[in-house]
């Protein structure tokens, strides 16, 4: 059974019934490296995913491209039949090649394909969230996303998708979308050290629209700067809960997505949730990636 504890406080999407908690749980991490096979301890794994629910979490997102079908496969594992509080998102839009890449995939055969293959791995007869992946790797492009998130309204027409987001989008995509879906939750690159969103991230806020950042917390290799550590210093915590809290005081539609394969882990993270920081370590912060050249190494596998 769940606690109820704070994660966060709750968000839910304009035009949902929604209640995510705001501190969740990303999957990447549930199958091997760069995302791929099985985990190095899979029963790990699954005590990892019923941590999590069990302390509150009512928010995971995942993709069956991770492992692949690796991460979707735990997730039923361990907690299916899933609790009713609890909303799965998933992502469509990439494929991964035999030779551990990141292809894209945004026809619509291949859409509907990625949407059957999350419901049968999960074994759910609708999804609740639909991430369109769109973009290049790690980066965005300003192509057209028109065809398709038509394909995925098609999808949520027919009853197996109930709400549409996306995920690597740049703001014309996101104006763009206005007119063909409505969308309740949008996922971009975005943390600490890499603040390039901040405009669309508040212009999402005024409309009520979730902002779920991948890598939140800096990837599979953390978040390094002399800033951030002397603040967690200072509040006696971890500098992944620093930049957690950071987060969920920046705006209240942020959804903090932190992954790990670690049920210690997972429980200091969560820890987050009750870390209050004062606005002048708010605003030693905001110089990361600014005023500072932080040191902090890119993430080495695709959200």
């Amino acid at each position: 059974m769940a606690q109820s504890v704070n994660l966060g406080g709750v968000f839910t999407p304009t035009g949902t019934n929604l209640k995510l908690n705001r501190l969740g749980y990303g999957t990447l991490q549930l199958a091997g490296e760069m995302a791929w096979g099985p985990p190095r301890d899979h029963d790990e794994a699954i005590r990892v995913v019923r941590e999590a629910v069990r302390l509150g979490v009512s928010h995971i997102d995942t993709s069956d491209f991770y492992g692949p079908h690796i991460a979707n496969e735990i997730i039923r594992e361990a907690i299916h039949p899933y609790p009713k509080s609890l909303t799965i998102a998933t992502k469509v839009g990439i494929l991964r090649g035999p030779d551990k890449s990141w292809v894209k995939a945004v026809s619509a055969q291949q859409l509907t394909a990625a949407v059957h293959d999350n419901l049968k791995r999960l074994a759910l007869d609708a999804l609740e969230i639909v991430y369109l992946r769109v973009g290049e790797g790690r980066g965005t492009n300003d192509d057209s996303i028109a065809e398709p998130l038509a394909a995925l309204v098609k999808l949520r027409e027919q009853g197996l998708i109930r709400h549409i987001g996306l995920s690597n989008i740049t703001p014309r995509q996101f104006a763009e979308s206005q007119s063909i879906a409505d969308i309740v939750c949008v996922q971009n690159h975005y943390n600490l050290a890499y603040r390039k969103d901040d405009a669309l991230l508040d212009d999402l806020g005024r409309r009520g629209i979730a902002f779920a950042p991948f890598f939140p917390l800096g990837g599979v290799r953390p978040l390094r700067s002399p800033i951030l550590d002397e603040a967690a210093k200072s509040v006696g915590a971890t500098t992944r809960q620093v930049a957690s809290a950071w987060l969920l005081q920046r705006s209240p539609n942020i959804l903090v997505i932190g992954g790990t394969s670690s049920v210690d882990h997972l429980r200091d993270n969560l820890k987050a949730a009750n870390l209050k920081l004062t606005p002048e370590i708010i605003a030693q912060l905001n110089g990361i990636g600014t005023k500072e050249k932080s040191e902090w190494r890119a993430p080495v596998a695709k959200p």
